[in-house]
């Protein structure tokens, strides 16, 4: 194992974007964890990161002792609860940068719009703004819900590998929420197809029956993202819908551009 003076010496060690190298490696493990569903082994960081196992440990060490990470009794290590209250807050100030470009999406297309984020293997709504119409559609900010039922969450997914997919499917089930939902792996990555082939992703009464929602994912975001609008069936409808998608990804562009700027700053 590392002295403690070779520690010191790679924490205070700058990497070649002016950063704290020790600090840039240790969120790298954070977000490797979490790509691997939040529990690995040291070993499997090592190969995945390609740095070596005693600097691996000594990071985990760090991090277990803040409480970012723990190590569970089979001596693999997950991501801890203190990263919850961060991810709470980051989601919520994502939701409040966010809500401007969904006032206008409200403004342009008429029905109530929304941002959800996948977190882990749900859907969690972190923004809305409701429609002015007297018959609108609500959904709680902070709900969550599972991602093969709804517009957003086949925009998130739209993304992802299909073995990744069916791996998600498989740990949450695929519940009917309505006679329309998808219930099959098979039938869901078809679904996915088609997001990707036309730019959106559709919820026709899948989530609830009378209720039809359109979104698209925001590129490039931090954290996967989507923007959806949802109304009545009765006013969204196809025609509604050619109007409205050129909406939905300008909106979404511009919420990106946003994003990236901010990350920059």
């Amino acid at each position: 194992m590392p002295t403690s003076s070779a520690s010191t010496t790679d924490s205070a060690r700058s990497s070649s974007n002016g950063g704290v190298q020790s600090l840039e490696r240790a969120f790298d493990l954070l977000e490797r964890m979490a790509d691997s569903g939040g529990e690995v082994g040291l070993s499997e960081l090592s190969a995945s990161s390609g740095l070596p196992l005693p600097t691996i440990h000594r990071l985990m060490r760090t991090l277990v002792a803040c409480g970012y990470v723990r190590q569970q009794p089979n001596r693999r290590y997950a991501l801890g609860p203190r990263l919850i209250r961060l991810g709470e807050s980051a989601a919520r100030l994502l939701g409040t940068w966010a809500r401007p470009y969904l006032a206008r999406l409200v403004e342009e297309t008429g029905e109530t719009a929304n941002m959800a984020l996948l977190d882990g293997d749900e859907i969690v709504y972190v923004a809305q703004v409701p429609s002015k119409h007297s018959m609108r559609m609500f959904t709680e900010v902070g709900r969550r819900v599972l991602p093969h039922s709804t517009g957003v969450g086949k925009a998130l997914l739209a993304g992802f590998p299909p073995e990744e997919v069916r791996a998600l499917l498989s740990r949450t089930g695929m519940p009917a929420a309505t006679e329309k939902t998808i219930t099959t792996p098979d039938g869901f990555l078809a679904a996915l197809e088609d997001v990707r082939r036309h730019g959106y992703a559709v919820d026709d009464n899948e989530q609830e029956v009378g209720v039809r929602c359109l979104a698209v994912s925001v590129p490039n975001s931090p954290t996967a993202a989507a923007i959806s609008i949802s109304g009545p069936a009765g006013r969204v409808t196809e025609a509604a819908t050619e109007k409205i998608v050129p909406v939905l990804q300008q909106v979404a562009d511009e919420l990106s551009e946003a994003l990236a700027s901010q990350n920059h700053a």
